[in-house]
């Protein structure tokens, strides 16, 4: 069993802005992999699927970013799944906008949906894949920022993007996360 959730925030209000691109991504490899991402459990939308022979769940937290950890660590324990098969698909103000990054530890460098996680799962040892969407000139305040849309250039930029986030999230079901680290930072 592999389990990847993507952070954001529900409702129609969010769903184009940067901080969205967790869902977005999760999106994504549901739709490429006919995968329905609409059971509403762990106060998340779940979806259940399968990858060459891998059980595969799609989790997008419906707690709002600030309380992902809610929905992560209810999943964790209905399910009894385990941490090291945890992927978190995130926005990334430090990753420009077009790439992505893998880690498998680290702080939350000021992301609340990650230092929620933190606070719930215990550690800060978690697989992450994180979406460049950019930092925001000097004195652009960060809320604001990533509660906004992208920009028509870099939605022309986001179905390549989305995919490779896809592609990293596939390779990462075949293969060590450490193994996917070094095929997709680049």
């Amino acid at each position: 069993m592999k389990w990847f959730v993507g952070l954001g925030n529900p409702g129609p209000a969010y769903q184009s802005t940067r901080h969205n691109v967790g869902f977005m991504a999760i999106d994504r490899f549901a739709e490429k992999h006919g995968i329905r991402v609409s059971q509403s459990k762990c106060k998340a939308l779940v979806g259940e699927g399968n990858f060459n022979g891998t059980k595969v769940y799609l989790i997008k937290p419906m707690t709002y970013m600030n309380l992902s950890g809610e929905s992560i660590r209810a999943f964790m324990d209905f399910f009894k799944a385990p941490l090291h098969d945890l992927v978190i698909v995130y926005d990334d103000l430090d990753t420009p906008f077009g790439q992505i990054r893998l880690r498998y530890q680290g702080s939350a460098g000021g992301h609340n949906g990650i230092k929620s996680t933190i606070q719930h799962v215990g550690t800060q040892s978690f697989n992450r894949i994180r979406i460049g969407v950019n930092r925001p000139e000097p004195g652009y305040n960060i809320a604001d920022y990533v509660l906004s849309s992208f920009s028509k250039d870099e939605m022309k930029g986001m179905p390549r993007l989305l995919d490779t986030t896809c592609e990293a999230m596939e390779y990462s079901l075949t293969s060590a996360f450490e193994k996917t680290m070094a095929k997709f930072n680049v």
